[in-house]
């Protein structure tokens, strides 16, 4: 893999260890390639985290995987249903592999939890080196980049 590529990898994770969400982390990683400036890729991506708003359904490193596909290949045309079916492609793809790298696309699934939590648990947790230690959190975050590296890379032939 190119270096460029196996650096935002390592971007992804260090953002998660500086405190960002795992969708923000991910997405924080490439943005800039698609002409998102940083403080707008934070915005766009917080909510999507804790498995979408702390609820424990998609894990958010999955949610930035699908963000990070719309970038690349979204349509933008309401009416181009080609585009749209192209773009599904790629997310089925990702989600694919990220289910087959790490068991689930489920955040409640990933955490060993019994699914998602109710409405209205919506207290971030606190990061401490225990969080940390429990939480696989560091290493779906790079599996999610890598695995948009390596599409990236598949797309552009190198």
């Amino acid at each position: 893999m190119k270096r460029e590529l196996e650096e935002r990898v390592s971007r992804a994770v260090s953002y998660f260890m500086e405190g960002y969400g795992c969708c923000q982390s991910v997405v924080l990683a490439f943005s800039d390639l698609y002409g998102l400036d940083a403080e707008l890729a934070k915005r766009v991506a917080a909510g999507f985290g804790g498995g979408i708003g702390r609820l424990r359904m998609m894990c958010g490193a999955v949610s930035g995987l699908v963000m990070l596909a719309g970038l690349d290949c979204g349509q933008t045309e309401g009416s181009d249903r080609a585009g749209k079916s192209a773009c599904y492609k790629v997310v089925q793809e990702l989600l694919a592999q990220s289910k087959k790298a790490n068991g689930s696309l489920i955040c409640a699934e990933l955490l060993g939890l019994n699914g998602p939590v109710p409405m209205g648990d919506y207290e971030a947790s606190e990061r401490t080196k225990e969080y940390y230690k429990q939480r696989p959190c560091a290493a779906k975050v790079e599996s999610a980049a890598l695995i948009f590296a390596e599409y990236l890379e598949k797309k552009n032939g190198q």
